[in-house]
């Protein structure tokens, strides 16, 4: 009983799980044309699809809960209570990601908050504090972000300084791999939601600031949906291995 008709037991758990991309992007990741979150970025291409980012950082990936918060409509009948998932992303080593979802249940709410995050991955970018000796521990400049009241503002750290913030932006920072770093923030602090997001634009905006090593003289290359223009143009595989639809 309840089991469907003429399906058979236990088939179709496979095909569930398997992911069928339904963007150009995903259909180049998938097959392999497509060899690094990095080439996506160039390109400012959006992601629309969180499996892209499970291909590339899949078991590198961490994911913490940063604040479950229950939120309330009136409505003729009384109050209608949902519940305000904050959730981030990161894999450590220079990319990080935050989402937000709100749901009837926590748990709904936590599984949207963690597609959310990794749609909105962003890579980090890194530098040195003093002489370039060894590996990228701090932010590049100091860089700020601001959420409702609340800005943030990093600053270089020396090696060995750690993560001078306060237990919110710090779980951030670590997920981002930064390893040393000032922080000062302002604001009503105390509302963790714009708290962390400022945190989030902090990081987000070491990127946006040029400084003499990028000044390179840019090489220009093709654009993936214009390099793989015949692949893309042709049936989808995916498209095939789909079931008729009646």
């Amino acid at each position: 009983r309840g089991r469907g008709r003429g399906r058979g037991r236990g088939r179709g758990r496979d095909d569930e799980d398997r992911w069928v991309p339904c963007t150009k992007l995903g259909r180049l990741v998938q097959s392999g044309k497509i060899k690094s979150l990095e080439q996506i970025y160039l390109f400012s291409m959006p992601i629309k699809e969180h499996q892209i980012i499970d291909h590339f950082l899949g078991s590198s990936l961490k994911d913490e809960v940063m604040k479950i918060m229950p939120v309330q409509k009136q409505t003729s009948a009384g109050q209608r209570t949902r519940f305000k998932a904050f959730v981030a992303v990161g894999d450590e080593n220079g990319h990080l990601g935050l989402g937000v979802k709100c749901a009837k249940e926590v748990a709904t709410a936590i599984r949207g908050a963690i597609i959310a995050a990794k749609l909105s991955m962003v890579p980090v970018r890194r530098g040195y504090w003093g002489n370039k000796i060894g590996k990228v521990h701090t932010v590049p400049t100091k860089v700020h972000g601001k959420c409702g009241s609340v800005s943030v503002r990093l600053i270089p750290a020396p090696k060995g300084a750690g993560l001078v913030a306060s237990m919110a932006p710090k779980k951030i920072l670590k997920m981002a791999g930064i390893e040393d770093v000032y922080t000062c923030s302002r604001g009503t602090t105390k509302t963790m939601g714009n708290f962390i997001m400022a945190t989030f634009e902090a990081v987000k905006n070491t990127y946006t600031f040029l400084t003499p090593e990028l000044w390179k003289e840019t090489r220009y290359a093709k654009a993936p949906y214009q390099e793989f223009t015949d692949f893309l143009g042709g049936p989808s595989t995916a498209a095939k291995e789909l079931p008729p639809m009646y």
